[in-house]
């Protein structure tokens, strides 16, 4: 099976939108029935003000469109003739559903064009900012984009660890070996993933298969059966790819070169590490684990490292440690101004015995 993401539309009818229990609203349909499976693919939704005064320019249908106290007061201080007009011009545009807030009985001109045009025509008894925020937080969870990735998603150290590489190459082995140190399986061969604003993606295992691993020559394992409910995690967030490869080809030694892989438009750092016969993988992903959490914290030990080389070349090789800048003299050799070494019990030479000449 291929490890290449593939990413799944997702949209929400205004239909399984009225049943979600997630909603936390108050709201009834007025007209439009016929329409309740239309589709809304935007997670935002959007005020119609500007709308109904002809300006139709930036309005997505496939938006949520709220009508508050303001965009009402304005309908009804229009004449009946005007009022038709600017609410058929708004509902022609084939929307996924309109919203009316704060309890609010629509005009009869907007209930006439949403039942004539299919529209569904919806009234919430919270006001516009309650709703709104209430709207924003369950399309997130229902529209966020998804993928799914082959490869083992394991919680190591707070970290998710995410292992991928060839079939058969040892992922799953390396993630029991992690449980076996009391880390967390999160999900074995299927990840469905999905995108959490600003720039995080979470993992967690295909329905079918949580809490299951596969180990050639064992079989389908259940790991909370065997190692109880500390050793597995439901979901985690993506913080480094771990790339597991057989092969000769010259690696990264210093740890200098940058990584990433690319997951639903985030760039999740990516480490390849190659399998070879003795090498202890389970204790490698360990330490790439913790090394993580330095650079996190701001901590980058072989760029640390470097600059240290870099500084000790600039002023003059392994001496400089003796160098004392604020004793530079014009006119002196630099080598006459570096102080003498300090000894200490490891450098002084032993006391000589006087009795022994």
């Amino acid at each position: 099976m291929s490890d290449a993401p593939s990413q799944v539309p997702q949209h929400l009818s205004v239909r399984e939108l009225l049943e979600d229990s997630a909603l936390g609203l108050k709201v009834r349909l007025v007209a439009g029935g016929a329409g309740l499976d239309r589709k809304i693919h935007h997670v935002r939704i959007q005020k119609s003000g500007l709308a109904l005064v002809g300006h139709l320019h930036g309005v997505v249908p496939t938006r949520i469109q709220i009508l508050g106290g303001t965009e009402l007061s304005y309908i009804e201080g229009l004449r009946p003739a005007e009022q038709s007009s600017a609410v058929a011009a708004l509902l022609s545009m084939g929307l996924s559903c309109v919203l009316i807030t704060r309890g609010a009985e629509p005009p009869p001109s907007l209930v006439a064009a949403a039942q004539r045009t299919d529209t569904p025509l919806l009234v919430c008894a919270e006001r516009s900012s309650l709703a709104i925020n209430r709207l924003h937080a369950l399309l997130d969870e229902r529209l966020a984009p998804r993928t799914r990735v082959h490869g083992v998603l394991v919680d190591v150290f707070e970290v998710g660890v995410l292992l991928l590489g060839k079939s058969g190459i040892g992922k799953s082995e390396c993630a029991l070996e992690l449980v076996m140190r009391g880390h967390r399986l999160v999900a074995d061969d299927a990840i469905e993933c999905d995108y959490r604003p600003p720039g995080m993606v979470f993992g967690q295992p295909a329905a079918l298969l949580r809490h299951h691993i596969e180990v050639r020559g064992l079989g389908i394992l259940n790991i909370k059966d065997l190692f109880g409910v500390t050793a597995i995690r439901e979901r985690k967030r993506l913080d480094l790819v771990v790339e597991l490869e057989q092969g000769e080809r010259e690696y990264d030694r210093l740890g200098l070169e940058e990584e990433s892989r690319d997951v639903l438009g985030v760039a999740v750092r990516k480490v390849t590490l190659p399998v070879r016969p003795g090498r202890n993988m389970s204790s490698i992903i360990e330490i790439a684990a913790r090394n993580e959490l330095l650079r996190q914290a701001g901590h980058h030990p072989a760029r640390d490292l470097v600059h240290k080389l870099e500084r000790t070349l600039e002023v003059g090789g392994p001496a400089s440690s003796n160098y004392d800048p604020g004793r530079h003299e014009p006119g002196r050799p630099p080598s006459s101004q570096f102080r003498a070494p300090v000894l200490n019990e490891s450098s002084a030479p032993p006391p000589v015995n006087p009795r022994r000449g």
